[in-house]
């Protein structure tokens, strides 16, 4: 089920940040409205009205970026999220009619990467597509990295535990990345958001929080006692063994 894709989890984006999107939104005229808008930005989008209709237009076909209405009739966006999430498939930027804390915790607990109230501007939803797209670009260094029995590829993006590889979502390979980058150093919540999810702006924390449960939940051997991923109370996180 769905495209085989990389550890990066993106079938491949051009190097404009131009996306292949599905876009998932029960309303028409918001549905028609924001295909049009991501179409002027560039980007190449394809459109679903349900979410069983939307899981069948994944299947198969190349996506880079689903954009995720939550309140779908029949199957809702919290279980459309969970099963592209089980299934390996692209990063998910979810829509939410309000920033109910419910919501909002509960589509990032179901596996999403991002998310935008709605009536969200455009050039917004494009914004959050495209630093979605770039957490999976290559980075910088050209090493491997062994901290235990975790072997972190920088030039690859992959990541293995053992011998087995770890698959991670661009989202969370890319907070994997920037903790590890300076093993102990602590990073605030706010520095993270910046630097994974690009706000650039007193942003939601939350989407810290539940990205290292679910890194965690991966990587470590036991979650609720973390190695790599370690807890700094009322400030942030570190990585370890230093």
């Amino acid at each position: 089920m769905f495209p085989a894709l990389g550890v990066s989890g993106r079938a491949g984006a051009d190097n404009r940040g131009v996306a292949r999107i599905l876009l998932i939104e029960d309303d028409q005229a918001v549905r028609r409205g924001l295909a049009l808008a991501l179409g002027r930005h560039g980007h190449d989008v394809r459109e679903s009205g349900t979410g069983e209709e939307g899981l069948r237009a994944l299947d198969g076909t190349p996506t880079d970026v689903v954009v995720l209405d939550l309140m779908l009739p029949g199957m809702d966006g919290f279980e459309v999220c969970r099963r592209v999430r089980a299934a390996g498939g692209p990063p998910i930027v979810m829509l939410t009619a309000r920033g109910d804390d419910m919501d909002v915790v509960g589509g990032l607990e179901a596996g999403a990467d991002d998310y935008v109230v709605k009536p969200v501007r455009p050039r917004v939803l494009d914004a959050r597509v495209r630093a979605v797209l770039r957490r999976g670009a290559p980075a910088e260094r050209d090493i491997r990295e062994r901290h235990r029995d975790l072997t972190i590829d920088r030039a690859a993006l992959t990541v293995t535990k053992g011998e087995r590889p770890v698959p991670l979502t661009p989202t969370e390979l890319r907070l994997l990345l920037e903790l590890s980058r300076s093993p102990g150093q602590v990073l605030s919540r706010q520095q993270l958001l910046e630097l994974v999810w690009e706000h650039d702006y007193l942003g939601d924390s939350r989407l810290v929080d539940n990205c290292v449960q679910r890194l965690r939940a991966k990587i470590e051997d036991e979650p609720s006692r973390p190695v790599f991923v370690q807890t700094v109370r009322g400030f942030g996180y570190r990585f370890g063994p230093t």
